[in-house]
């Protein structure tokens, strides 16, 4: 009995500490910035660049999200506004859309403007060249870890054509 102890002590001993998310002590972002045209995310603290990543659209990365199902990528400005680390896609951060000027336009053309836009990691080992998404924004997972250790609640997030 003595040694069964002793091992679970060593094991929690051993995993103390450990997390499933690595930790960030760095300067905080206050604002991530996507560069559709160029495939580009920045993570900024004030003007200064923290980190940039490569990154995968929707599957109809040109224009602006209108309706659910266009496989576009929004544009404009929004707010990170949860966190699912038991995403499909690795671990992901959502991203406030459809805002109300969102809204507005998806009804004007009849439709449901669609949601559920999160950056997130990706299922498959590796990048590869071409936006697969249904309009998200889509990293390595490897990337994704650290994005969501820098990235908190309430951060703004542009997402410019």
């Amino acid at each position: 009995m003595r040694i069964v102890l002793a091992v679970l002590a060593l094991a929690m001993l051993a995993t103390a500490g450990c997390s499933r998310f690595p930790t960030y002590d760095g300067p905080e972002v206050t604002r991530v910035v996507v560069h559709k045209s160029s495939r580009q995310m920045y993570l900024l603290h004030g003007s200064e660049v923290l980190r940039s990543y490569d990154i995968e659209l929707g599957f109809a990365p040109e224009g602006d999200k209108q309706v659910e199902g266009d496989g576009r990528t929004p544009e404009g400005s929004y707010i990170i506004d949860r966190r699912n680390p038991n995403s499909a896609y690795y671990l992901s951060i959502g991203i406030s859309s459809p805002n109300a000027e969102d809204r507005a336009e998806a009804a004007e053309l009849g439709q449901r403007p669609g949601g559920d836009i999160f950056i997130h990691g990706t299922p498959r080992p590796w990048r590869r060249a071409e936006d697969w998404t249904a309009g998200c924004i889509a990293i390595s997972n490897r990337e994704m870890r650290e994005v969501y250790s820098m990235v908190g609640l309430g951060t703004q997030i542009d997402i410019l054509p």
